[in-house]
């Protein structure tokens, strides 16, 4: 009785540009429009007689039948893999997610079951896309807020920084100055010349926080202008080692770094000075009493690699990816005096001049400090 209204079929069908597809209870197609032969890539009454499962995807085959013969027993009009995806295959064998629903209707006493198909591989691919691009946005918002808080962070634990770093010394000279004018005997020239030693130190603390802030200044404004001379390393090293004895702590030692007699660079002198006090003192201070720290260099034919090693608080994991960062402190360093500022000129400078400082860390145990600069400037 079908096969008799085939043309009305045929007419209806092909006036709809989704594809059409029509299944007895075997689950064999006995008619399908050109929208779905188009579809699946199949020739004009190729599909007719073939199996259903025949554009199902095999790993999805299983458990089809079953189904199939549960909706054919208490069919209704229905949308396919509600919730879920859905993949058709076609004749060349690539796979295209689809959407289908369901619609059954008898001719004749004998029931049959219309699926409309529609490729939706445009639709999914936007979606997906759309996703990503959700995802990426997201993630990015997430990075932002992220780096915003520890911005704000580091902007909180530098006003408190520098509040700290200025009214501490400032406090130290005012009382210097009351006590000052209470030792007016001769034989008290003594005392006097405490107190005015006090006051010249925390003057000169002061002035370097200043120098700190301008060098941080003309770093950012480009006003940095390098001195590129032929020097001894060792002159260098000799400066900075004798600088750093004067502020050695109880049973503490400096390493020397063996055969640098022959040594020279072609750079900015005072730069490398700079960077090695910087580093000497921070191993320095972060260092408990009776502790080595060991200058180490080594020079090839076009750098020159420095090392510090001390065995002191080292950096906290945690911090390490802030160490460079302006004004940035370790949380174990928070106690003892700085601005967290040198470090950040230390890197500068030297990326400025074609070289680089990484550091390895465990807290507790140490750091180990490593420059590398070309024994030239290009």
């Amino acid at each position: 009785m079908f096969k008799n209204n085939q043309d009305i079929f045929q007419i209806l069908s092909e006036a709809i540009s989704e594809g059409i597809l029509i299944v007895d209870e075997t689950q064999t197609i006995i008619a399908v429009n050109s929208s779905t032969e188009d579809m699946f890539g199949y020739d004009k009454d190729e599909l007719n007689t073939k199996p259903l499962e025949t554009l199902i995807p095999s790993n999805y085959q299983k458990g089809h039948g079953k189904q199939f013969n549960s909706y054919y027993k208490n069919s209704e009009k229905r949308t396919m893999g509600k919730g879920r995806a859905l993949f058709a295959v076609k004749k060349d064998g690539s796979t295209f997610p689809v959407e289908v629903g369901l619609n059954p209707f008898n001719v004749a006493d004998k029931k049959y079951v219309m699926a409309l198909v529609i490729d939706i591989t445009e639709r999914k691919n936007y979606t997906d896309k759309l996703e990503k691009t959700v995802e990426e946005r997201t993630k990015q918002l997430r990075e932002a807020l992220e780096t915003e808080k520890e911005l704000n962070d580091l902007k909180t634990k530098f006003l408190s920084l520098v509040s700290h770093e200025f009214k501490t010394p400032l406090t130290g000279i005012l009382t210097s100055s009351m006590l000052l004018s209470k030792y007016k005997l001769a034989e008290q020239q003594d005392k006097r010349d405490k107190h005015i030693n006090t006051i010249n130190s925390k003057v000169q603390y002061l002035n370097n926080i200043l120098n700190d802030f301008l060098s941080v200044e003309k770093l950012e404004s480009g006003k940095v202008n390098y001195k590129f001379t032929e020097f001894r390393l060792s002159k260098v090293v000799n400066e900075v080692v004798y600088n750093a004895n004067m502020l050695l702590k109880e049973g503490q030692k400096i390493k020397y770094p063996e055969n640098i007699d022959d040594i020279s660079l072609i750079l900015d002198e005072k730069t490398i000075e700079l960077a090695l006090s910087n580093l000497v003192h921070n191993a320095i201070k972060y260092s408990p009493e009776n502790t080595t720290i060991e200058l180490q260099v080594n020079q090839d034919k076009t750098h020159t690699t420095f090392k510090i090693i001390d065995n002191g608080i080292g950096i906290p994991k945690n911090d390490q990816k802030n160490i460079f960062n302006r004004y940035f402190r370790a949380e174990n360093a928070l106690l003892d005096q700085g601005t967290g500022i040198g470090l950040n000129i230390v890197k500068t400078h030297l990326e400025n001049l074609g070289g680089s400082i990484s550091f390895e860390s465990i807290e507790n145990s140490g750091s180990t400090f490593t420059i590398i600069i070309p024994n030239k400037a290009n």
